[in-house]
Parts: C-alpha cells; sequence; structure tokens
C-alpha cells in the first residue's frame, strides 16, 4: 500500500525546496514566472537549469491531464 502512494505523489520529493526557482529568477512571491524566462533559465545549466526544466514539465503535465 505504501509503494502505490509514494507513486502517486512523486512530485512532492522531486520538489526539495519549494519557491526556488522563482527566488533565483527574481519573481515576486504570488506572481507567476513569465513563459519565456522559464524557457531561458531551462538553457542554463546547474541547479537554476534543472529547476527550470523540472517546471516545464510539470506544466505540461497539467496541460495533457486537463483534456
Amino acid at each position: 500500500m505504501a509503494r502505490r502512494r509514494s507513486r502517486k505523489k512523486w512530485i512532492q520529493g522531486a520538489i526539495k525546496k519549494p519557491g526556488a526557482l522563482r527566488r533565483t529568477l527574481g519573481v515576486k512571491k504570488g506572481k507567476k514566472i513569465p513563459a519565456g524566462k522559464l524557457r531561458a533559465a531551462a538553457k542554463k545549466g546547474g541547479k537554476t537549469g534543472q529547476r527550470a526544466r523540472l517546471a516545464l514539465t510539470l506544466k505540461r503535465m497539467r496541460r495533457r491531464r486537463r483534456r
């Protein structure tokens, strides 16, 4: 039973520091990260790039699920 739950909620484990991407990109709390800024950050290396790529992936997953 515990295995099934962990598979379902893998995103919570993938995001270690919520809000870190927004802070590094200089976006104020409560505001959305502009798509262009997010795509530019995804091309960078390091943690900022990793976080931006994950954000884009999660955005695509959300869009697919709504249909």
